[in-house]
């Protein structure tokens, strides 16, 4: 039997590492990015809608999956024209494609398409979207279901995967204070949010394709927080609770730094993959304390690499 042909593009970041690692155990990939930091990646722009055929055509995928994106927000602010290519356009050639090869399409979305007014949000509320980031993502989206017939639209929350050497958002941002010798961390509590595990969103990802439910859908994590809450909850998971203080502030504190619109609730719940059974997120909390293990062992021989300089130290 033929394995399947999945084509990711975007897959040099956190979701993309566990994008690949995933699939990669039972079809043929082949994974592209702007950025060729893995000897599995081929590089492709998907900003080129040239390239990217020429690329795909040759591949014949049986599924195209598009993880390429612009997410640091207050860049997409500065580099709005850059937003809406890799963004929008990016995703526009790639659903283009999909429809003309009559293959699937997944369109990784966001939860930072809402307004942030209502507390929960479900697959049916309407997105307000109130930035370069958050208008660029929902116009992917949009397309997605209006002109690609095989898509599947897959939102996610706050993002944790990669570890160290891949994670860009929330979780090693906090890690990278603590590991440099911070006592202290300054953490809002008037934004909240849905945790999504990068390993758990890839296996849904399987799960979804493979119903044939074509559609949009929420897809992160059981449960919901604030990042005061979330970085509680990882400085726990690494038994550090004596040594680091988490004070909590709102976000005016980080008004200069993130100037951004960020809602203030992305809190999403999965709707529409429960009713259809095929919800396999886990909570946030076990997902993290799973996760903590990659920054447990960094931590532990960074510590030992610490040790053993001060011991060579101590003999010269």
């Amino acid at each position: 039997m033929n394995k399947k042909r999945v084509y990711i593009a975007g897959c040099g970041g956190m979701l993309g590492d566990a994008m690949y690692k995933h699939w990669n155990t039972t079809a043929e990939v082949l994974a592209t990015d702007i950025n060729v930091c893995e000897p599995w990646l081929q590089y492709c722009d998907v900003r080129d809608f040239h390239q990217t055929a020429k690329l795909v055509d040759s591949f014949k995928p049986d599924v195209i999956m598009n993880l390429a994106a612009l997410t640091d927000l207050e860049q997409c602010e500065h580099e709005p024209e850059n937003a809406w290519l890799t963004n929008a356009l990016g995703a526009e050639n790639l659903g283009l494609i999909a429809a003309r090869h009559d293959v699937p399409y997944l369109y990784i979305s966001t939860a930072g398409i809402f307004g942030g007014d209502a507390e929960i949000y479900t697959d049916f509320d309407r997105p307000e979207p109130r930035s370069v980031y958050a208008r660029s993502k929902f116009y992917g989206e949009e397309f997605a279901l209006r002109s690609v017939p095989r898509h599947f639209v897959l939102r996610a929350g706050w993002m944790m995967g990669g570890g160290p050497a891949k994670d860009k958002k929330f979780i090693n941002k906090i890690y990278q204070q603590i590991k440099a010798g911070a006592g202290v961390l300054n953490v809002v509590d008037d934004k909240a949010g849905t945790p999504t595990y990068t390993v758990d969103f890839a296996r849904n990802s399987e799960r979804v394709i493979q119903s044939g439910l074509y559609g949009l859908y929420n897809q992160v994590c059981g449960g919901s927080g604030t990042r005061f809450e979330v970085a509680c909850e990882f400085v726990k998971n690494l038994d550090l609770e004596d040594r680091v203080e988490i004070r909590s502030v709102d976000s005016s504190f980080f008004a200069q730094t993130y100037f951004a619109h960020r809602p203030s609730s992305e809190r999403l719940v999965n709707t529409k993959l429960h009713a259809r059974n095929l919800n396999g997120m886990r909570d946030w909390r076990v997902c993290l304390q799973e996760y903590c293990a990659v920054f447990a062992a960094d931590f532990e021989g960074d510590r030992r690499q610490g040790d053993a300089k001060a011991a060579h130290g101590q003999a010269l």
